[in-house]
């Protein structure tokens, strides 16, 4: 994928981000897991968006990196208010079961339309959506959380992924992706990582 600097929206894979930060494989991959490099993947590959990329690496040249930022996270496994859209029951129950265990409270929306109306009715912390919903896709939703609480965060776990839609979701500030079929683990890892 071309990656000219005077593209604002260019979109680098693995390779390029470590040719362009200079620093190996497992690096990127342990600032990926602690979500200090934002990131989206699509299939079993990472994309990133060079205008993050050029943000975090501002950031580090504030402050020096050994120094962690103090309070700048909530505590690990603090309790959220978390809203699971799913049109499929069963996977619905399971993402909700799998939150619910790690102590999160969660509600459950069926569609786009219901869903909207929670989060127009209650304040949450993260929105975990299929891309596809009836009525009202997960964009929609997201836009419409996002109205009553702009800083609500968004995990999309789909079964219908294409790289354009991955990046659609990177742009619009998703910054969790998983492709189903995902396990219980992954749910709660993912969603932690979003809330960090």
């Amino acid at each position: 994928m071309a990656t000219p600097s005077s593209e604002p929206e260019a979109f680098l894979t693995t390779d390029e981000v470590l040719a362009y930060l200079q620093v190996n494989l497992r690096t990127v991959y342990r600032l990926i897991d602690a979500g200090k490099l934002p990131a989206v993947r699509v299939g079993r590959q990472w994309r990133f968006r060079r205008r993050d990329i050029d943000a975090w690496l501002d950031e580090q040249q504030q402050r020096p990196p050994a120094v962690p930022a103090a309070g700048a996270a909530a505590p690990p496994g603090a309790a959220r208010r978390v809203l699971v859209v799913e049109p499929d029951g069963a996977a619905r129950e399971v993402i909700a079961a799998a939150l619910r265990g790690a102590g999160h409270t969660v509600d459950t929306a069926p569609d786009g339309v219901v869903a909207a109306a929670r989060l127009g009715a209650q304040d949450y912390d993260l929105v975990v959506t299929e891309l596809r919903l009836p009525a009202l896709d997960a964009f929609g939703v997201i836009r419409e959380g996002r109205r009553r609480a702009p800083g609500l965060r968004a995990l999309v776990i789909t079964g219908h992924s294409t790289e354009s839609a991955a990046i659609e979701a990177l742009n619009f500030g998703v910054t969790g992706y998983l492709v189903k079929p995902v396990r219980a683990s992954e749910v709660v890892a993912a969603a932690a990582r979003v809330l960090a």
